[in-house]
């Protein structure tokens, strides 16, 4: 959409996410986006400051931007802050998240012919986070599953499978221990599946899908899950690809939508300018189309596959380039 200026939210986040992120920056300048960026930190670099690390300023942003580009963001284990990631997702009740995965060129993994996305629920389940302390020693978590968000996220799994012109969705569930819970999982994406007839639609236990992805994950195409289940095939589909590191993700709500690494914050070599900027730019991507900025979309991959072809690699994929040496050499094709 050239001649539009498009608002967008950006958090860098902390540890590698403000390397990371003014390499998105730097490459989506180059393929001339005409963005007008709003910064604002959160997590770890808010609470330095003396703020909530989800600043309410940053909610505001992304509800009046519509459209956010988010960096790894640190959660502590055990302590500390909740997560900023489930704050953003309850928040703007951002309730699906897509996770496309596909082999790069040039980028080593075991599999050559993985191409399958993964659409997760974010907003219940036990991931939601509902704990509590009965007694000490004894800790209930409550694993919430509703008719109405099962049902929600079936259609975005169905409808993006027909926008993309995918020929099949599997349900991820088990229901055969948990028969009520994610029984009516089931029973709503199967009733979402009626209105899809052209879409093959079948389901697989959450064990045996694992299994089977590990094996012979081209059998895949969409795969519908409710949210923990998401949360861990998510990082199972990246480690067919080569890593956290080349794989984007979305979350998308019905008026919002924030795009983000889905890796960690990578403390350990945070300031080395060594880390892999892949991860975000692949989500930029996938917001690049949300914008309607297509022509940008397949510039961007078209850059990227060419460097990665061309041997240009950062350390986490067996190369020696520098996070800024990787995205001057993207910007040049571009």
């Amino acid at each position: 959409m050239r001649g539009l200026t498009h608002a967008i939210t950006l958090v860098p986040g902390d540890g590698i996410g403000p390397e990371v992120t003014d390499a998105v920056v730097q490459i989506l300048g180059a393929a001339k986006v005409d963005i007008r960026w709003e910064r604002h930190d959160a997590g770890v670099v808010a609470v330095e400051q003396g703020r909530r690390p989800l600043p309410p300023e940053l909610l505001e942003s992304i509800r009046r931007n519509t459209v956010a580009l988010k960096g790894p963001v640190t959660t502590p284990i055990g302590e500390g802050f909740t997560s900023v990631n489930v704050g953003l997702r309850k928040g703007l009740d951002l309730y699906a998240n897509l996770r496309p995965v596909w082999n790069l060129p040039g980028v080593p993994s075991r599999f050559a012919n993985v191409d399958l996305v993964i659409v997760r629920e974010n907003t219940e389940d036990l991931y939601a986070g509902l704990e509590h302390q009965i007694v000490p020693g004894v800790v209930e978590s409550l694993k919430i599953i509703t008719e109405k968000a099962s049902t929600r996220i079936g259609r975005f799994a169905f409808e993006h499978a027909r926008r993309q012109g995918r020929k099949r969705v599997t349900a991820i569930h088990k229901a055969n221990i948990m028969k009520m819970s994610d029984g009516l999982f089931l029973d709503s994406v199967r009733a979402v599946a009626r209105e899809f007839p052209e879409i093959t639609y079948d389901e697989r236990i959450i064990d045996a899908a694992c299994m089977q992805l590990v094996l012979t994950p081209e059998r895949f195409d969409v795969l519908v899950l409710p949210n923990l289940y998401g949360d861990i095939v998510s990082d199972l589909g990246a480690g067919l690809v080569g890593g956290l590191g080349v794989v984007g993700a979305a979350n998308f709500g019905t008026t919002c939508a924030v795009f983000e690494a889905v890796h960690g914050s990578a403390p350990d070599i945070a300031g080395k300018g060594i880390a892999n900027p892949t991860a975000l730019l692949l989500s930029a991507v996938l917001m690049l189309r949300h914008i309607d900025e297509r022509a940008a979309a397949d510039a961007v991959m078209h850059a990227l596959g060419h460097v990665l072809n061309a041997g240009i690699r950062t350390r986490d994929l067996g190369g020696g380039a520098t996070t800024r040496e990787f995205a001057d050499a993207v910007c040049k094709v571009l």
